[in-house]
């Protein structure tokens, strides 16, 4: 097996050969933030979007990255990595940002170190699944709704529960609620429901996070002269909806084909996902 590089604060080292301290605080406390990228050769997609959403974390959370950390870097980092690596094709890259050891629950510092990986997709393009997700809702947990739920951080145990729960029931997706008892996303997506010509996906104000997708896709929508509507949105909806699809980075749209006894179609998310795939990579 070839040697799998990462990058470790601006050093290529293999992935074998990273050490983290046990004070490491994104192990101790989740005090950490991640950006996951889908590129295509060595160029990634959307690139400004996700600094964005990163950028707004990191102030967020009071963290401190050195100057010379932009998306410049993170774009020249990219390159490297997935040229060192030979993926050439479809690539993840996941890039990690934690808050500097030291401190209990308060830090000692707010300096920030990163984390870049990648790993190489079955796909180069956005493909929509042939087969429609089988998908319910995870009713165990809900999602607060505050100014962290929004954030891309490594708090992540709702969604470890609800993917123990889509297993244990033998399905493909779960709909994660929010405090008030609404859905608010997916375990790893935004959600939107379809209307005739009106699409319907929950505000920010519902808990959801900040999707890079969910934001090219709103445009899109908007585009292809879409009602597009954030509100609130009730389980009861769903069974009222002709289509239910979800977004994120890596698979691009993702259609629901059945949410118990209700069976969906895909003619909106088929069309936006073309056009997705026009924009991300010129595809025509």
């Amino acid at each position: 097996m070839s040697v799998q590089y990462i990058c470790h604060n601006g050093k290529f080292i293999s992935d074998s050969d990273l050490s983290l301290s046990h004070r490491n605080r994104a192990f101790c406390y989740g005090d950490a933030l991640f950006e996951t990228i889908h590129c295509l050769g060595t160029t990634p997609q959307f690139l400004q979007l996700h600094w964005e959403r990163l950028s707004n974390g990191i102030t967020a959370l009071k963290m401190k990255p050195d100057d010379d950390f932009n998306s410049g870097l993170i774009s020249n980092i990219i390159e490297k990595l997935l040229n060192k690596n030979r993926i050439f094709k479809g690539a993840r890259i996941r890039l990690t940002v934690y808050r500097s050891p030291g401190g209990l629950y308060s830090p000692e510092k707010n300096n920030m170190e990163w984390l870049m990986e990648s790993s190489a997709l079955e796909e180069e393009h956005f493909v929509l699944n042939k087969k429609g997700l089988v998908a319910d809702v995870f009713d165990e947990v809900h999602k607060p709704v505050n100014k962290l739920a929004n954030l891309k951080t490594n708090n992540a145990l709702i969604y470890v529960l609800a993917g123990i729960y889509r297993k244990e029931n033998g399905l493909d997706e779960c709909f994660i609620l929010n405090q008030y008892g609404r859905i608010t996303e997916t375990i790893s997506s935004n959600v939107f429901l379809v209307f005739d010509k009106q699409i319907i996906t929950p505000p920010f104000t519902e808990g959801c996070l900040t999707g890079t997708m969910r934001n090219t896709v709103l445009n899109i929508a908007g585009e292809q002269e879409y009602e597009v509507t954030e509100r609130g949105i009730l389980e009861k909806n769903l069974l009222d909806a002709d289509e239910v699809f979800i977004t994120n980075a890596i698979q691009g749209i993702k259609w629901i084909g059945a949410y118990r006894e209700k069976r969906y179609f895909n003619f909106v998310a088929r069309k936006l996902i073309t056009r997705l795939n026009e924009i991300a990579f010129g595809l025509l």
